[in-house]
C-alpha cells in the first residue's frame, strides 16, 4: 500500500506519498517533483466521462504514477485529508476536493438531483466525483476537517444544515438538497441567508468550516476588485 503523509512548514502543506511498485492517481497539475523510478501517465478518458466533467466543473484528465519512488504534490496554504476507504465504502466528493488516490479506489461520477444543482447554482446537470474502496483518497480543504456522523439515534438526528460549500465529502448514504431559510417571502432579507444545504441520512459527512487563515487572506484578495488576480479572473 502507498504510504501518504501530510507535511508542512512556513504555513504551506503538501502531500508527500511513497511508492513501492505501487500506482495512484492525482488530479492534473498535481505534482510537485518526484524521487526514484516512478513513471507518469496520462490517461485519455472516454467520451462519456469527458461529457460528465464538462458538467461538473470536475477535470477529466487525472494522471496516474506508477513505480517505486517518492512524489510531491502541489503546497497549498490550505490543508488535506487524508481517508481510507473500506471495502465496499462509497463517498461522494465535492467539486474540486479531490486531490489523489490509490489506483485500485474504483472513481466514477454521480449526479446531484436537478432541482438541488439548479438552486445552488451549479447548472442544470451538477456531476460530482464517487469514490469506492478499498483505498487512500487524499481530499484538499482549505482548512481543517471534521467528521461528522450523521444518525437518528444521535443528537443530530440524521440531519445536519449548512450554510455555503463547506461539505467536502458524504458517504453515498447520505442526501443533500437545499432549502430556503424560511417560507416567508422576506426570510431571505431578514436572515441574511440565501439557500440552506441540507444533508440528511444514516452515514458520515466531511466539513470544513474554519480556513486557515493564510488561505482566507489569500482567497480574499483573489476577489477583492481591483487586484491582478481579480481581474485575471
Amino acid at each position: 500500500m502507498a504510504t501518504f503523509e501530510i507535511e508542512h512548514t512556513e504555513g504551506t502543506r503538501w502531500a508527500k506519498i511513497t511508492l513501492e511498485d505501487e500506482t495512484i492517481v492525482t488530479e492534473r497539475g498535481a505534482l510537485s517533483h518526484m524521487r526514484g523510478d516512478i513513471r507518469m501517465k496520462g490517461r485519455i478518458p472516454g467520451p462519456i466521462r469527458l461529457i460528465r466533467a464538462a458538467l461538473s466543473g470536475e477535470d477529466s484528465f487525472r494522471p496516474t504514477f506508477s513505480g517505486t519512488g517518492t512524489l510531491f504534490l502541489e503546497s497549498s496554504l490550505g490543508g488535506f485529508h487524508l481517508m481510507e476507504l473500506t471495502e465496499g465504502e462509497k463517498w461522494v466528493v465535492d467539486s474540486g476536493a479531490f486531490w489523489a488516490s490509490e489506483s485500485r479506489v474504483h472513481q466514477s461520477f454521480t449526479r446531484e438531483r436537478f432541482i438541488t444543482a439548479l438552486r445552488t447554482g451549479e447548472g442544470f446537470l451538477n456531476f460530482k466525483t464517487k469514490v469506492e474502496g478499498p483505498g487512500k483518497v487524499m481530499l484538499c480543504a482549505p482548512g481543517g476537517v471534521e467528521e461528522i456522523i450523521l444518525s437518528k439515534d444521535s443528537p443530530n438526528k440524521g440531519r445536519i444544515v449548512v450554510d455555503g460549500k463547506q461539505v467536502l465529502a458524504r458517504t453515498s448514504s447520505v442526501t443533500h438538497r437545499v432549502q430556503f431559510p424560511g417560507w416567508m417571502p422576506w426570510s431571505k432579507i431578514t436572515t441574511g441567508e440565501r439557500i440552506l444545504r441540507v444533508y440528511e441520512g444514516e452515514g458520515r459527512l466531511l466539513i470544513c468550516t474554519t480556513p486557515y487563515w493564510r488561505f482566507k487572506v489569500m482567497q480574499e484578495r483573489k476577489q477583492a476588485p481591483g487586484t491582478p488576480d481579480s481581474a485575471a479572473g
